[in-house]
């Protein structure tokens, strides 16, 4: 045997060692369940309220999507000058409105002068919700209006904004002064918001992945150290992909599902899509049309 298959099968036997030690003395903690992810079939959440269908983060679109069977919402927030949380996803509000300008640099009044409905085009192709009314809304209204549907809280203020060190206390205060803790999953890319937010919540209520959790989690799967992750979020928010990387995998959801986790991915519109995710294994499904998504969950929990 030449030196350098010595050397070769010494590294694989350390390796193995390694494997062999830290499987034995590893301990994955699975997540608590948590009553707002407590749920027994597949949910639907309308994407920014269900904007395929109506304006994003309208009104409209959330009463239509109720009225259409969803169990939920999934909505951005950002706070404004006078420290409103909004229902709002970009930074600017030129895209979903006729104004222009930051949503952090104007009052709630000065949103509320713009329409939301100004660019939103229907399936004919037509402005239909233009001058119709539609104005921003804060997420205590939609607390308010839907007090029995889950809302997914994507915190998309920047931390090292001013409005993003204040809006992880503020959501908190608002979360706990209208008892809607157990209807609630707070998450955000930053995974720095979703720690600033916990150290109020003290896990009191359920908590979503940031980008570097997704990253960390799909590292160790890919490993032979798998077992020795431990999760710090109760529900994975996903795309199928990321970069080359595809993240629907059964395996995958199965490893996240072990620990407790909870899988729902986004944006998804298409029915077999929905169909073979949920095939997989996957717990929810967000998209902007919940007029395809539900009929379809419906479908296959007839079926089952």
């Amino acid at each position: 045997m030449g030196k350098k298959t010595k050397i070769g099968l010494a590294a694989v036997a350390v390796g193995a060692a390694a494997w062999a030690g830290t499987k034995a003395m590893a301990n994955p903690q699975k997540r608590p369940q948590t009553e707002a992810l407590d749920y027994g079939q597949p949910i639907v959440l309308a994407h920014r309220g269900g904007c395929g269908i109506a304006p994003e983060s309208s009104m409209a679109a959330f009463q239509q999507s109720a009225e259409l069977g969803v169990q939920g919402f999934e909505i951005d927030i950002r706070l404004t000058k006078d420290e409103e949380i909004l229902v709002f996803h970009d930074e600017y509000v030129d895209r979903t409105t006729d104004g222009a300008g930051r949503v952090a640099d104007m009052t709630l009044e000065e949103l509320r002068g713009f329409d939301l409905g100004y660019h939103f085009i229907d399936a004919d192709g037509r402005h239909s919700y233009r001058g119709k009314g539609e104005k921003v809304v804060l997420l205590k209204e939609l607390f308010e209006k839907f007090p029995h549907m889950l809302i997914n809280i994507d915190i998309k203020d920047s931390p090292e904004t001013y409005e993003g060190s204040l809006i992880p206390s503020k959501l908190w205060r608002l979360i706990e002064s209208m008892d809607v803790q157990n209807r609630v999953v707070v998450t955000s890319f930053f995974d720095e918001q979703i720690d600033r937010f916990n150290l109020y919540a003290q896990n009191r209520v359920a908590i979503g992945a940031g980008e570097n959790e997704v990253r960390k989690a799909f590292t160790a799967f890919n490993s032979q150290f798998g077992h020795l992750y431990q999760p710090r979020a109760d529900v994975f928010q996903i795309p199928v992909r990321s970069s080359m990387f595809r993240l629907d995998s059964q395996r995958f959801i199965s490893f996240l599902e072990n620990l407790n986790v909870s899988v729902h991915y986004w944006t998804i519109d298409d029915a077999e899509e929905m169909k073979a995710l949920i095939a997989a294994g996957a717990k929810g499904i967000i998209t902007r049309r919940p007029d395809i998504a539900v009929p379809v969950i419906e479908e296959l929990q007839n079926k089952s």
